[in-house]
């Protein structure tokens, strides 16, 4: 890839990253599997690139791509993931240190949301991100009526478990 196309995805990767380290943080449940798994997500947004056309947002193609690889490689329970060294690029953008701190009041919600399914995480990660149905259902695959379906009885789901 050229230099121009390098730089042009290393700064949406870096302005975007805080969307890859919320799915990582979803899927997983330390420290050291999210630092696998936010590499081996801006492994295959890089690769994939180079097919992005631009028909979508960047931010709607990156939740694809993070959610499709965090879901294909959880679903398999691979805690060893096998990662490709990213250190051929010439422009590196830096890794901002997720703060689990930060997070200690929502360890009950995330407590229930790894009760879900992989399909019903993902549509309420975008629903929290304030995504529209039509935006979702786009993401995920799936019809607009089956994404506003599939989250009102995902929320009565989470409302069990929060309130048992």
């Amino acid at each position: 890839m050229n230099k121009i196309i390098e730089t042009e995805f290393v700064t949406l990767l870096d302005k975007n990253q805080n969307l890859i380290h919320k799915v990582c943080r979803l899927y997983t449940v330390d420290e050291a599997s999210h630092k696998d798994l936010f590499q081996e997500i801006s492994i295959q947004l890089w690769n994939a690139y180079p097919k992005f056309r631009g028909d979508s947002k960047f931010t709607t193609w990156a939740y694809r791509v993070a959610l499709n690889t965090a879901i294909s490689l959880y679903r398999k329970k691979k805690r060893d993931i096998n990662t490709i060294p990213f250190d051929t690029a010439n422009y590196k953008f830096e890794y901002s240190e997720y703060n689990y701190q930060e997070e200690e009041q929502l360890k009950s919600m995330y407590k229930a949301l790894h009760q879900l399914n992989d399909i019903e995480k993902a549509l309420v990660f975008m629903y929290l991100e304030d995504k529209n149905y039509e935006e979702i259902a786009e993401t995920l695959g799936i019809s607009e009526v089956n994404a506003r379906v599939k989250m009102n009885r995902i929320k009565s789901k989470l409302k069990k478990i929060l309130n048992p």
